[in-house]
């Protein structure tokens, strides 16, 4: 994968726009056409495509409308044709934004790094659960301690997350041992108290005196960050 596809037929263009791109940290793909693009696209991927509007043979909104028909991938179009109609058809089509010719290389960089975050940091962070020491990447299920992944079994994940997800509730056993085994489970109540003794093992400090998973007598568990 590569971060930037940049299609742009004007070859001093593109190698100018591809110098700035990568100064910024990215990886740059550069294309010469939308055939060329798309048929990029078709055995890899890019997490965002700065589409030239006017291209031989193939324009930018025929390549961008093609490109939607599988993919949410952001993108951004290069054009000369400013006036409202050509910017709403782009809008149409799936553009996230546009960038008028002669390209400011700044505020293409700008637009470019507000994509990104907007599309892929965001979501990262919506996806990692910060607590304290402690750390849950839930796209990858790894899970991290003072930086060191601490490695768990698939129950054992799932019960941390459900707890880290509710800090500071008191979670009762049986909803406990219903959301991570089911309804259905053959399990016995008892796994559930065998997992957060395994788990306090592992993310606790002293697991006979744990700070994390606290147990609230007759009821359940509560879970701290510490």
């Amino acid at each position: 994968m590569v971060d930037i596809l940049l299609v742009e037929d004007y070859a001093e263009l593109n190698g100018l726009m591809e110098t700035f791109l990568k100064r910024e940290g990215y990886s740059v793909k550069g294309a010469s056409s939308g055939e060329e693009a798309l048929a990029f696209l078709k055995e890899n991927k890019a997490k965002l495509v700065v589409l030239d509007v006017m291209l031989p043979v193939m324009d930018g909104f025929a390549v961008c409308s093609l490109i939607r028909k599988n993919s949410n991938t952001p993108i951004i179009f290069l054009s000369a044709k400013v006036d409202k109609e050509d910017k709403m058809n782009g809008f149409r089509l799936g553009a996230d934004d546009y960038v008028e010719k002669p390209v400011d290389m700044d505020i293409l960089c700008a637009k470019v790094k507000a994509l990104m975050h907007r599309n892929y940091n965001l979501k990262k962070e919506n996806t990692i659960i910060h607590s304290g020491a402690l750390s849950i990447d839930k796209e990858a299920k790894q899970v991290f301690l003072r930086d060191k992944q601490v490695a768990l079994t698939v129950k054992e994940y799932e019960l941390l997350v459900l707890l880290a997800e509710n800090p500071q509730k008191t979670l009762n056993k049986e909803y406990l041992f219903h959301q991570v085994w089911g309804m259905n489970s053959f399990s016995e109540n008892q796994t559930l108290t065998v997992h957060i003794k395994t788990l306090r093992d592992k993310i606790e400090d002293n697991p006979k005196k744990p700070l994390r998973i606290k147990t609230i007598w007759g009821v359940g568990y509560q879970y701290e960050e510490i």
